[in-house]
């Protein structure tokens, strides 16, 4: 399957941004932990050059523990502040703050030279659809102050959110490319939900996830399902699956459809374990 999506206003998204930059101290990018290269978009290096830099891992109770430690040591590696956090139960928000003084500890230095004291920093807000941007601002804040949705392009405007005296946040549309240089890269946001599956076909997007488990996670799927062991194709086990989870026609045929949507729901809620599709020593 061809992996593709760029809804138009993405692009006057973009725009903004490049005007909004200007207005900030602080680049706070939200990746999803299983895809952290990914789910970033790659024009953020470029617009976001000579302002401090937060990465936060967001989802990473469904990432794979060791692998997250690894993503930290090698955003660190390249200047940039890491962070577990998981929006939807608050871990990891308290750690935040202190993250952000941190990142920001020259800019608040040169300010207390100058005599202003207090001043907010303020932090850009960015993240690609659906990688959960608008849930964090919202935990993080404390109350409903972003509108949320679990389909991809729910934010459209900007809004500036006072967060405490000493933090403000602009949130912003999430932002997709208009092209991917290599297809692997949308097929991983499609597996996890970013581009929006109303335009995927399912069955092919679950034999894809099938194909890629089976090289990274041999055998998973096979024991997840309780099938046995063989030398089967991507298709034919999507038949098993539908068998297991009683996704039967009337027909009697096995509803391919039914299971493939019930195979990606079990991977994108952690059903299926705590699973990276990308490891930063590849």
């Amino acid at each position: 399957m061809n992996y593709q999506w760029y809804p138009g206003h993405m692009t006057k998204a973009k725009r903004q941004m490049q005007e909004d930059i200007k207005l900030i101290d602080l680049i706070i990018e939200i990746v999803d932990a299983r895809i952290p290269l990914a789910s970033r978009n790659p024009d953020i290096d470029e617009l976001g050059k000579n302002k401090s830099r937060i990465v936060l891992l967001n989802k990473s109770d469904l990432a794979d523990d060791s692998v997250n430690k690894q993503w930290i040591e090698f955003f660190a590696s390249k200047g940039i502040h890491c962070l577990e956090i998981n929006s939807k139960t608050g871990m990891g928000l308290k750690k935040i703050q202190n993250l952000v003084n941190e990142a920001c500890k020259e800019k608040i230095e040169r300010d207390r030279k100058r005599g202003i004291i207090n001043r907010p920093v303020r932090a850009m807000v960015v993240g690609i659809p659906n990688v959960g941007k608008s849930t964090f601002i919202n935990a993080y804040a404390g109350r409903a102050c972003a509108k949320t949705g679990n389909k991809p392009g729910v934010t459209k405007g900007k809004q500036w959110i006072k967060l405490s005296k000493g933090l403000e946040l602009l949130d912003t549309p999430g932002i997709l490319w208009p092209k991917f240089e290599d297809q692997s890269i949308g097929m991983k946001l499609a597996f996890i939900g970013s581009i929006n599956d109303e335009i995927l076909i399912p069955e092919e997007l679950a034999c894809d996830f099938i194909d890629y488990m089976s090289r990274i996670y041999p055998g998973l799927i096979y024991r997840e399902y309780q099938i046995e062991e063989q030398d089967y194709k991507n298709y034919e086990v999507l038949q098993k699956i539908a068998l297991k989870r009683g996704c039967i026609l009337k027909a009697g045929e096995p509803d391919i459809v039914k299971a493939s949507k019930i195979l990606m729901d079990e991977f994108r809620s952690g059903k299926l374990g705590r699973i990276s599709l990308e490891n930063p020593k590849e």
